[in-house]
């Protein structure tokens, strides 16, 4: 019987979605990519193949997961089964300058990026490219918004870079980007199903970069002034910029994503810069309940479970 096989390697992302496959009745199963055995002169079992693979599975010591994913999607690709989120959405996902570069060709503005390979250039390629102004550090395969840091002066990089608290980013590439100041602490997330948009989350940045929305990755309420309520940090928005939203979903046609979330920032004067493509996406069940969508299938657990199902059940389309 053809099933739903989810691709993964953290076991805390899977519940709301395994509760929206059971509520509709759909079959399925997980398969738990680190250290696995697959005999490749074997077909694979029948059905839709999901990709949840992370770029930040090094975090939780599945430093080989995206590695032994890619093999894998290319195993299912020869046998032509069904894939969401494939080889391209993998290759996104590990990949912040390969994402630049896409959107990019999407008419999508980025912010200013410098790539650099290795540590010994970093501070070099700072003091050419942002003297006198903040920067941004962060690693090319990164997850979760972790090891993005701010350096408001280079000396203070330098000291960093230089000192006992720096870590490698684990494929030795880094970011160096331009800081950019928005009138307030939020950024949004824009989450995409089948391609298409579903919703956007403002997301309150007071606490720093990581900003995984899932409820395992929750830190609380933002802090406020005293005598001020907290503000939620994840709040459901209806829409984007229709302009914005068209040049994103021709972004993830042309790029073969199928399920992501993209986060962008809104300037003081009006621009608007993408900055993230996460195809790992998860969705924070509190903001959901405020905006009314949860367990429905305009919820994320929701509308994927509606669009994995379709796909179970259409004709097939092969694995890119």
């Amino acid at each position: 019987m053809p099933k739903i096989h989810v691709l993964h390697e953290n076991p805390l992302w899977l519940p709301p979605f395994a509760e929206a496959f059971e509520k509709r009745g759909l079959p399925w199963t997980e398969w738990f990519l680190d250290e696995s055995v697959f005999d490749l002169s074997e077909p694979p079992p029948e059905g839709v193949f999901y990709n949840r693979m992370s770029a930040s599975s090094h975090t939780r010591d599945h430093r080989h997961s995206p590695e032994l994913t890619a093999a894998v999607l290319a195993w299912l690709a020869r046998h032509g089964r069904k894939v969401v989120n494939g080889s391209p959405a993998l290759d996104l996902e590990i990949n912040k300058a390969r994402q630049y570069a896409g959107l990019e060709k999407a008419g999508v503005t980025v912010p200013r990026t410098i790539l650099v390979g290795g540590k010994t250039r970093i501070v070099e390629a700072a003091r050419k490219h942002f003297a006198g102004q903040p920067v941004i550090l962060k690693p090319n395969r990164g997850g979760k918004g972790l090891g993005v840091q701010l350096f408001r002066d280079l000396d203070t990089l330098e000291a960093h870079v230089n000192g006992p608290d720096y870590i490698a980013p684990v494929d030795g590439l880094s970011l160096l980007q331009e800081y950019i100041l928005a009138p307030e602490p939020f950024i949004t997330r824009a989450e995409f199903i089948g391609g298409r948009f579903l919703y956007a989350v403002r997301v309150d940045t007071s606490d720093g970069f990581e900003l995984c929305p899932a409820e395992a990755c929750a830190i609380g309420d933002a802090a406020c002034p005293v005598g001020q309520a907290p503000r939620n940090k994840f709040e459901v928005l209806p829409g984007i910029d229709e302009g914005l939203k068209q040049k994103l979903e021709s972004f993830l046609a042309a790029a073969k994503v199928d399920v992501a979330g993209i986060e962008f920032i809104t300037t003081s004067d009006g621009r608007i810069l993408v900055y993230d493509v996460n195809t790992n996406t998860n969705y924070n069940p509190e903001a959901e309940a405020r905006a009314g969508v949860a367990g429905t299938d305009r919820s994320g657990p929701g509308a994927l479970a509606a669009y994995l199902e379709r796909e179970l059940r259409s004709p097939l389309r092969a694995a890119a």
